[in-house]
C-alpha cells in the first residue's frame, strides 16, 4: 500500500496485521518478485528513542511505524519517501538538509542494524522553480540523498537507490503535480541523476551491460 495511514494510532495493530497477512499472501503466489510495504518511514509512538526522526509529533500518530512495517518476514526491502518541502515548509533550505541528513542516516542504520534489509527511498519530492532557471535548493536536498546512499552501497551496506518523484516526459502534463519535473529541462537536475546512475553501475561492476554509455569520469 502507498504511504499507508490512519487516522487514529489505535489502528496501528490492525494495519501491521494487514501487512503480514497481504505480504505472505502476495508471496504465496509469487515467490519471486520483492515485496515491500510502501511506508514513508515515520516512527510510531513506541519507537521512542527515534521520535525526533520525524518531521514533527503529527508523524508519530499515522499508525505506521517504519522498523515495525519493515521487519515482516515477507518483506524483502524497506521502503522510504522524503518531502522536506511539504513535511517542513517553514524551515530554511539549511534546516531542511539538515532534517533529511538525519532522515536518511537514521533509516540507513535501521535498515543497517536492525532489519538487516536494503533500503530503498522510493519517493524523494522537492519542489522546482522554473523561473529559478532549476532548482537549486532541491538539488541540493537531492544531492544529501544521493550521497548518502551512494556511500552507503559502496560499504556494501543498506542503501540501495533512491527515485524522484516525480519524473515527467514531455507531453504529460496532465499528471503534473508540484514536484513534477522534466528532468533535461533541468540540466542540474538531470546531471545528478546520471552521475548517480553511473558511480552506482560502476559499483556493481557492470558499466556498459546497461545499454547507455557512462562518459562521467569515475
Amino acid at each position: 500500500m502507498n504511504e499507508p495511514r490512519c487516522v487514529s494510532n489505535s489502528s496501528g495493530p490492525h494495519l501491521q496485521a494487514w501487512i503480514e497477512e497481504m505480504a505472505a499472501y502476495v508471496k504465496s503466489l509469487d515467490s519471486k518478485h520483492l515485496v515491500t510495504v510502501g511506508t514513508e518511514g515515520f516512527y510510531g509512538p513506541g519507537r521512542t528513542e527515534r521520535l525526533d526522526v520525524n518531521p514533527g509529533d503529527w508523524a508519530a500518530w499515522l499508525c505506521s511505524d517504519f522498523v515495525q512495517n519493515s521487519a515482516v518476514k515477507h518483506i524483502d526491502f524497506a521502503s522510504v519517501h522524503a518531502y522536506p518541502d511539504s513535511w517542513l515548509p517553514k524551515a530554511s533550505v539549511e534546516e531542511k538538509i539538515k532534517y533529511l541528513s538525519n532522515w536518511v542516516d537514521s533509516h540507513l542504520n535501521d535498515s543497517k542494524y536492525i532489519l538487516r534489509k536494503p533500503v530503498l527511498f522510493s519517493e524523494v519530492g522537492f519542489v522546482h522553480h522554473a523561473e529559478a532557471n532549476g532548482s537549486v535548493d532541491g538539488d541540493a536536498l537531492l544531492k544529501v540523498v544521493y550521497d548518502k546512499i551512494y556511500n552507503s552501497a559502496k560499504k556494501l551496506e543498506s542503501g540501495s537507490g533512491a527515485l524522484i518523484w516525480q519524473l515527467m516526459v514531455e507531453g504529460m502534463q496532465t499528471y503534473h503535480d508540484d514536484f513534477s519535473m522534466v528532468a533535461r529541462e533541468c540540466p542540474l537536475t538531470y546531471k545528478l541523476i546520471t552521475e548517480q546512475s553511473c558511480r552506482l553501475e560502476r559499483l556493481d561492476g557492470k558499466e556498459g551491460d546497461s545499454g547507455w554509455n557512462c562518459s562521467l569520469p569515475p
